[in-house]
Order: C-alpha cells, then structure tokens, then sequence
C-alpha cells in the first residue's frame, strides 16, 4: 500500500481528509505514483505535472525518507520504505521570496 501525503490545497482540490493511499502493481517509481494519484483522482491532473510534458510543476516538491526526489528521474525506484507502505511519499508545495 503506498501512502502519500498532499498539501492541504490538493487536499480540498480531491476532496480528502489527510494521507491518501492505494495499490499499485510494478516498480515503485515517482511515474507510477503519480500515475496512480492522477488517476484514482482526476481532478489532480495538470496541478503536479505539466499535462503534456509530465513535468513536475514548478514550486512542488517530492520528498520521502527525509531526501528531496524532486530532481530524480521519473521512473527511479522509491525507497523501500516508500514501496512498503512504512513512510509516505510527500507532494510538497515550495515557496519563494526576496
């Protein structure tokens, strides 16, 4: 079972109430998470990646077992913990200023 943590915006925008969680068969890899997020909850589409390029957005951030993954490659295994279901995957919004 993979467990993912969204910010509270993506959070209202799906219409959830804290982690989201759900199955997914094959590698676990920030594609496929996402895939599966994007899918079980289509409204999410286009608000962490870019629709046609699939690109994370700009200001988000993935993190899991305490490291950044943002700059990962897409279909890079997550950490075993990640796979496990033991830690979540975190959809981070960041933020900027002067």
């Amino acid at each position: 079972m993979i467990r993912v943590i969204l910010p509270a915006h993506l959070r209202a925008l799906a219409r959830v109430n804290g982690e989201v969680s759900f199955e997914i068969t094959g590698e676990i890899t920030q594609r496929a998470v996402l895939d599966a997020l994007e899918s079980r909850y289509p409204m999410l589409r286009g608000t962490i990646r870019d629709h046609v390029t699939q690109r994370r957005r700009p200001y988000v951030r993935f993190f899991a077992c305490e490291k950044d993954l943002s700059h990962q490659r897409p279909d890079a295994p997550l950490p075993q913990a990640v796979a496990d279901g033991m830690e979540p995957f975190l959809v981070v919004g960041a933020m900027s200023g002067g």
